[in-house]
């Protein structure tokens, strides 16, 4: 289940990332369309850690929904999108996953790939 907090006109979080508890949340939160960034993360992974208040920062500041889904907690799901490795970023424009990043990045960096799919 999608856990939101501050939500937009569609009833997408747009100020802080969406935690995710199974394949179906996240199946429903990339169908509800626009540019969606799914964190794979692990409490562990210390480049996860140092990614976490960048990935907040665009929660909070650009039109992506982001979501976080925890690789311990979702073994399932981070399988089913053949994440072998934390940190691992995929990216979803209108349904469709559009790219995957592996590691941690600058901000700028995924600030500029957020920008190609929301321009």
């Amino acid at each position: 289940m999608a856990t939101r907090s501050g939500s937009d006109s569609n009833g997408v979080s747009r100020d802080e990332p969406v935690h995710i508890g199974s394949e179906d949340a996240l199946d429903e939160l990339v169908e509800e369309g626009g540019v969606v960034l799914a964190d794979f993360y692990a409490d562990w992974c210390g480049p996860c850690q140092m990614l976490e208040p960048i990935v907040e920062t665009l929660a909070a500041d650009t039109n992506a929904t982001v979501a976080k889904v925890d690789v311990d907690a979702n073994q399932s799901l981070a399988s089913a999108y053949g994440v072998r490795g934390v940190p691992t970023l995929v990216l979803f424009a209108d349904g469709e996953q559009v790219e995957e990043i592996v590691g941690a990045q600058p901000e700028d960096r995924l600030r500029s790939l957020i920008g190609e799919y929301t321009a």
